[in-house]
């Protein structure tokens, strides 16, 4: 049996920036980052969690690490602990709420960019495509179709809002507010992307898409959550075709959902059970296929 879903949490002690799924705290040179079982779609979150989700997160998070490391000139994380009884107060006393789903990283100057990978059409790049032929200004070849697999992966990168949706952008107004960084940005992500995908593929996934975000500490490091269903598209290789969308892992279920029944006006609904397991278990299967082994929540008790 799974513990009780973790909507927040609230630790008076130091200040609190609360996201859409994650609490993180702020302890001056480093930061405690707390991935909640909050699920949100359309930018808005619900007010139903989706049990186990945070420790998936955090889980696959984990596996992308310790996997993206073996190329160490490539790959920079900022975490320093995950287990909550080595962070100080008040996280040791809540230790068994907080295992599996909390990291303690350094402090980075983040890099006000989502850095984009896409290598298959769809999302907001699909939207932009039927009406102009380019993605983030990128021109593309004619013909493709929904869930074409691109020619090769294509770097996009979008603005960082803390409300609302983010702005699909050109490399060229990256590159305009960043300077040369922005080369070293869209280089990286696109390595981690294509060893990402090239992993997924033997998993029977596609590396749709997903998204990095990047800062400076001493160097570059990749921060937050990794190749995660929250922050990419995984396709189940056996059921993708051009010109249908295919069943993803991750919130599109619930997103197709809400748009059957909500205008997106006034508070979002309740989920109905059956939503939120089926929400769960699509969760479940990501992290499964991807680390061949599926999050246990008695490896969470001490």
């Amino acid at each position: 049996m799974s513990p009780a879903p973790l909507f927040r949490t609230d630790f008076a002690q130091w200040p609190l920036r609360r996201g859409k799924v994650r609490d993180v705290y702020d302890l001056g040179t480093r930061l405690v980052m707390i991935a909640s079982d909050r699920v949100s779609a359309f930018d808005v979150v619900m007010p139903t969690p989706i049990p186990d989700k945070g420790r998936i997160l955090t889980s696959l998070t984990q596996f992308w690490i310790e996997y993206l490391n073996e190329d160490a000139e490539l790959f920079r994380n900022d975490q320093i602990e995950t287990d909550p009884l080595k962070m100080g107060e008040p996280f040791a006393s809540n230790a068994e709420m907080l295992r599996g789903r909390t990291v303690m990283v350094r402090k980075a100057r983040v890099y006000p960019y989502e850095c984009v990978v896409r290598g298959y059409l769809a999302g907001s790049g699909w939207k932009e495509y039927q009406a102009s032929g380019t993605v983030c200004g990128e021109r593309l070849p004619t013909g493709l179709q929904l869930g074409s697999k691109l020619p090769e992966p294509i770097f996009t990168p979008a603005t960082k809002v803390e409300q609302g949706h983010d702005e699909n952008v050109s490399f060229a107004r990256m590159e305009a507010d960043l300077g040369d960084i922005a080369y070293t940005l869209r280089k990286r992500s696109l390595a981690v992307y294509e060893m990402a995908a090239e992993y997924a593929a033997t998993c029977g996934i596609l590396l749709a898409d997903t998204k990095f975000e990047w800062g400076d500490d001493d160097g570059l490091v990749l921060v937050d959550e990794i190749l995660t269903p929250d922050s990419s598209r995984f396709w189940p290789a056996d059921q993708w075709q051009p010109g249908v969308n295919p069943p993803s892992f991750d919130k599109q279920y619930l997103r197709d959902w809400l748009a059957a029944c909500w205008d997106g006006k006034g508070p979002p609904p309740e989920l109905p059970q059956e939503v939120v397991e089926q929400s769960r278990l699509r969760y479940h299967e990501a992290h499964e296929r991807l680390t061949g082994r599926r999050v246990d929540a008695s490896e969470f008790r001490a």
